[in-house]
């Protein structure tokens, strides 16, 4: 990370978010990579996952693929290029512990597509522990919910013979990695320890101190050995077909999906991050870390789509200004048992000080992307550190 951060100059995005480098241009991998889509065959790739969804028809399993599903715009994507595929799906879905109404309602209508559902929730106590332990050692909310999210639908397709997994779109393509074998087709073990969302842990260290490793089985992958024995395939829908956030929302609003009547959950888009509650306190510690928040990623995304120009993104940070989810902490911190100040003390001691810079009651970042930013003072709790 460097001391100032240096901002794309056609996104929004700093170089001190992880994965994100500038060219010589000043220009992100995200932006490049958005820019080649135009030169990718896509009817190659779509002939390519026909035959890979050929292959797995011919397997002679129950279901040809399993699709790990939230209920989100993306979900119904993925499951309706599956089943224009010619595949026959199983959905899971790794239930997050604060599932919301319009989630479980959309949740629900996707299964009116004509899918099989699993709906996996383990041990409440046992993950109530997990997240807290997570949360205090890496300040990753989510930390718990994305290793349930790549771990078990990948141990139900090989417990059940199933041959492929359907993940949607690469994060590591869309916003920002040129090597093949992170952005390409398929999730690898070492796209997990990069990009996974889990501080480059496993299931392993995180045994003990009361969590017994057959209690965290839901987050154990299976072995390299046992893959390869089953012939399990695990790809990225996007590789094979264009991916972006309102071509996914046309074709989940055509299929029932309901985006929020109240506005944005978090970030800018009513239409994302809608379907858990803890969602806005996930991605609040990005402020802290990386000196953004959830909105840099949707805004920048939007950009890149031509749906608004890099002056109207800085607007609208401007227009946003603090989005630290006070009331969203509250619940997380009392589901998992801590004190708000303890969260907030927790997330100072992952504070980059190399760069933000105090200055009174406030941190700001020096050569903010955002002129006359309305900077937050600090928590109450907070006010001597």
């Amino acid at each position: 990370m460097v001391d100032v951060p240096t901002y794309c100059n056609r996104c929004i995005l700093p170089d001190t978010r992880p994965g994100v480098r500038l060219d010589a241009e000043g220009v992100c991998d995200g932006c490049r990579n958005w820019d080649r889509k135009s030169d990718i065959d896509w009817g190659a790739r779509a002939a390519s996952f026909a035959t890979i969804a050929q292959q797995a028809k011919e397997r002679g399993a129950d279901y040809d693929c399993l699709i790990p599903v939230s209920g989100g715009k993306d979900s119904y994507w993925q499951v309706h290029r599956c089943l224009a595929s010619g595949l026959r799906p199983l959905c899971l879905t790794y239930r997050f512990p604060g599932r919301t109404e319009l989630g479980q309602e959309n949740l629900d209508g996707l299964r009116g597509l004509g899918v099989d559902h699993i709906d996996l929730a383990v041990s409440p106590r046992v993950e109530r522990e997990f997240v807290r332990r997570a949360f205090l050692r890496t300040a990753i909310p989510g930390l718990v919910a994305h290793m349930g999210i790549y771990s078990a639908p990948i141990r139900f397709a090989l417990k059940l013979g199933i041959p492929l997994v359907v993940y949607g779109e690469n994060s590591a393509f869309e916003y920002g990695s040129e090597e093949e074998g992170l952005a390409g087709a398929r999730v690898t073990r070492e796209w997990l320890r990069t990009f996974g969302v889990t501080a480059g842990t496993t299931v392993e260290d995180w045994v003990g101190d009361g969590l017994t490793r057959e209690e965290l089985a839901a987050y154990r992958l299976p072995s390299e050995a046992e893959l390869e024995a089953a012939g399990l395939a695990v790809l990225f829908l996007g590789y094979y077909f264009p991916w972006d956030p309102r071509g996914s929302l046309a074709v989940a609003s055509a299929h029932g999906f309901r985006a929020r009547a109240e506005g944005a959950a978090v970030g800018h888009l009513d239409f994302v991050n809608i379907d858990d509650r803890h969602i806005a306190v996930h991605h609040h510690p990005k402020w802290h870390k990386f000196g953004i928040t959830r909105s840099w990623d949707t805004l920048s995304m939007e950009i890149r789509a031509g749906h608004l120009s890099r002056a109207e993104a800085i607007d609208a940070l401007r227009e946003l200004g603090d989005e630290t989810p006070h009331a969203e902490i509250e619940a997380f911190c009392a589901w998992i048992g801590i004190e708000v100040a303890d969260y907030h003390r927790t997330l100072e001691g992952f504070r980059d000080r190399r760069l933000w810079r105090r200055e009174g009651s406030r941190w700001v970042v020096p050569d903010f992307l955002v002129p006359d930013f309305p900077w937050p003072a600090d928590a109450p709790c907070l006010a001597s550190v």
